[in-house]
């Protein structure tokens, strides 16, 4: 008895699921997020500017509990 390899199929399992995949940023119950092309990047400063407006956002807000020191 030989121990040859079996001959490979047309197509396995995991080909099968990779060419029936779709883009994640394409699904309809992915909200608020968008594949862009190469250079077309969210800027950093984007980020920053949020990040500084909720935190302005917050401290405003808590000013307004009583009790603070």
């Amino acid at each position: 008895m030989s121990a040859q390899p079996a001959e490979p199929s047309a197509q396995t399992g995991a080909q099968a699921v990779v060419a029936n995949a779709i883009d994640p940023a394409r699904r309809p119950d992915v909200l608020l997020r968008v594949r862009r092309d190469e250079g077309h990047e969210i800027s950093a400063w984007w980020m920053i500017g949020a990040f500084v407006g909720v935190s302005a956002a917050v401290i405003v807000l808590l000013s307004f509990v009583p009790g603070g020191a």
